[in-house]
């Protein structure tokens, strides 16, 4: 009989508890860390240049331990097979911690050994994700697999100017993996976005069109191929601008008017509509009109901030055996992210004067959010479920 260890607990028995736990905690502590390198209290990275980090870990960081607690957990489902649990979870989740922190030992570390680590995470999960639905004959959904590669390539890429490998390339990086990101979000979206609205009200068929699908990852899909190609002005303002209508026709074919009375549903919705406002910003700032900071911001703050909140707010509920309800708590943290984007992306663009003044009440925003979901999920994820079902 094997002995138990500290890892066999419930913080260990699903990668959704884990990573979404780790993403809680980063969405708060990265922001603080780079709030401090703004103001000049903490010390910046010394492996990583300016904002490089910021948007390192926003996206490399954050995000990703989101997708991996989304993925890990959804392989489970689509294949019946439990992927990692106890060591071997916590280790991919000390992996994960490594790569944040390994960055501040520049200097006592080799900048190489700081590299590899945080570089080998993203390959581990593919490896582990595609041996499960190789095994099972899931092929369908090794897509998820490849967009785990392209990460890796924006970040090899980010890596590789920090290392002084190659110049001018970390940009780049990070244009491939803010790409890949929202197309993963637009691919989920439609595979979730309908199964929820049907579940989350009775009596509700949502009506599929997958030629409609197709046209609004696809527009996107081209859309962030000339930008990575450096194509600029009217010819990528009307990608944009096409992009954006047929993401917005694809979000109205699924809404209905109940869905603004169940926050589980709304906040998707929301983050999905950030998104389009995202295609739309960059129109206008391939025109000239808008900082490119603002569409990228409405992309992050607003398109994955506000739907990977809700996302881990949704699916933990339904794989804790919860009532599948947001509380007060949660909903009031909906609200917080969502002005968190607003102030972010919005009053900036609207009143350029207040742009600091702006970006700080969106951070306090942004941290009270999370400092909610935190309050309410932590005990959720590291109790003992009371049944053993699934959401």
């Amino acid at each position: 009989m094997k002995s138990p260890t500290v890892f066999n607990c419930p913080l260990f028995t699903a990668g959704f508890g884990t990573f979404f736990l780790l993403a809680g905690f980063s969405a708060l502590t990265l922001l603080i860390i780079w709030q401090g390198m703004t103001q000049g209290t903490v010390s910046d990275s010394a492996y990583f240049l300016g904002t490089y980090w910021h948007a390192h870990e926003m996206l490399l960081g954050y995000t990703v331990a989101v997708i991996t607690g989304f993925l890990l957990t959804a392989v489970s489902n689509w294949t019946g097979k439990i992927i990692l649990q106890g060591e071997a979870l916590a280790g991919l989740s000390l992996l994960w911690l490594y790569g944040r922190i390994l960055p501040f030992y520049a200097g006592s570390l080799p900048n190489e050994l700081i590299a590899l680590v945080d570089f080998c995470f993203l390959p581990t999960v593919a490896f582990v994700i595609a041996k499960t639905l190789i095994s099972t004959k899931n092929y369908k959904n090794l897509i998820f697999v490849g967009a785990l590669m392209f990460l890796t390539l924006g970040n090899g890429l980010i890596h590789a100017q920090m290392l002084e490998f190659c110049s001018y390339t970390a940009a780049t990086g990070i244009q491939i993996v803010l790409a890949t990101i929202v197309l993963m979000i637009l691919v989920i979206a439609g595979r979730v976005f309908p199964f929820f609205t049907e579940r989350g009200l009775k009596g509700v068929l949502i009506p599929r069109n997958p030629l409609l699908d197709i046209l609004a990852i696809g527009s996107a899909t081209i859309l962030f191929t000339l930008q990575l190609l450096s194509i600029s002005g009217t010819f990528l303002a009307l990608a944009a601008l096409t992009t954006a209508i047929l993401n917005g026709w694809r979000l109205v074919s699924w809404f209905v008017f109940r869905i603004l009375f169940v926050p589980l549903l709304w906040v998707l919705y929301l983050g999905y509509g950030w998104l389009i406002f995202g295609f739309i910003f960059m129109a206008l700032s391939a025109w000239n009109l808008i900082l490119p900071s603002l569409a990228l911001h409405a992309f992050t703050v607003g398109g994955i901030g506000v739907l990977t909140l809700g996302m881990m707010a949704r699916v933990s509920l339904g794989h804790t055996g919860q009532s599948m309800k947001a509380s007060n708590v949660i909903a009031s943290a909906f609200v917080l992210i969502n002005i968190a984007a607003f102030f972010r992306v919005v009053l900036p663009m609207s009143v350029s004067s207040w742009s600091s003044v702006s970006i700080y009440l969106a951070t306090l925003a942004w941290l009270a959010a999370f400092a909610l979901f935190m309050f309410f999920y932590v005990l959720i994820f590291t109790k003992v479920r009371s049944d053993d079902e699934t959401g």
